[in-house]
């Protein structure tokens, strides 16, 4: 199985001028634990989270607050490898691209239904 056979395709984005309010209002109202900052072109600029937020920093936006180096996968990544990214660097999810392009988002749910599903058969 690869990235996009898993992958969420419709990704909730925030600007990275977002403020503060809005992030925990997107978080809470679609269930979500963070999401990939946007600048006014579309192009990924960061990722915010609730540890993010739970850190506490300064700032009223949320390019105030958010991780800025971002580790991405591609359509064709094999999800094996995607879990080991995710348990290597110690994140929760990754944005997917396809020829530079944000097309979706894996979280470690995801990976977890994928093998209950592999594991079912």
């Amino acid at each position: 199985m690869l990235a996009k056979d898993i992958m969420t395709k419709e990704v909730i984005t925030i600007k990275a001028y977002a403020r503060i309010y809005e992030l925990t209002k997107l978080l809470a109202e679609h269930h979500i634990s963070g999401v990939p900052v946007c600048d006014e072109s579309g192009k990924v600029v960061g990722m915010v989270t609730e540890a993010d937020l739970i850190e506490l920093r300064n700032g009223t936006q949320v390019k105030d607050i958010m991780t800025r180096e971002v580790i991405s996968v591609s359509v064709d990544t094999p999800i094996e490898e995607v879990a080991a990214i995710l348990h290597t660097k110690k994140i929760k999810r990754v944005p997917v691209y396809d020829q530079g392009r944000l097309v979706g988002i894996i979280s470690r749910a995801d990976i977890v239904a994928a093998m209950a599903q592999k594991l079912s058969r």
